[in-house]
């Protein structure tokens, strides 16, 4: 099971501190701004692109 987390603030998970800084997005800040934002992780654990909500994975699939 899965409970709930902080993407943004001082209680972010850490996981979401990694992704932000390595891809902080277009706007003035790096928070994540709506559900369904997407991150791209290459098989070296390299965070290598952000994907806005819209953005569908078959969208992504085809920058690949």
């Amino acid at each position: 099971m899965f409970t709930k987390i902080d993407v943004n603030g001082a209680d972010e998970a850490p996981l979401y501190t990694l992704l932000k800084s390595a891809q902080p997005g277009d706007g003035d800040s790096s928070d994540i701004a709506w559900n369904f934002e997407k991150f791209l992780v290459d098989a070296g654990g390299n965070v290598t692109n952000r994907f806005a909500p819209p953005v569908t994975p078959e969208e992504i699939a085809t920058q690949l």
